[in-house]
């Protein structure tokens, strides 16, 4: 993966809320093992607390919502210790 694709993503752990409203901890990023694309690895802070991976560009992309345009995730912090039950 390039320096260039994570200074333009501005990848950063922490928390983040989804569009649709649930909040997650952003893990790590890892990648692929057969095409190296980039994944960000996350963490639902609710429920069970499942652990999810999506690509990175699919994690920071804009979506279109209700005529709005909106982020999949939005960063809404460094400390997700109050999140955890």
């Amino acid at each position: 993966m390039s320096d260039s694709l994570l200074k333009r993503i501005d990848f950063k752990k922490g928390k983040y809320r989804h569009f649709k409203g649930n909040e997650y901890e952003v893990v790590e990023l890892a990648h692929h093992s057969e095409t190296q694309e980039p994944m960000v690895v996350y963490r639902a802070l609710y429920g069970e607390h499942g652990l999810w991976v999506r690509p990175l560009d699919m994690f920071f992309e804009t979506i279109e919502r209700d005529g709005k345009t909106l982020k999949r995730f939005e960063f809404i912090g460094d400390d997700v210790s109050q999140s955890h039950p």
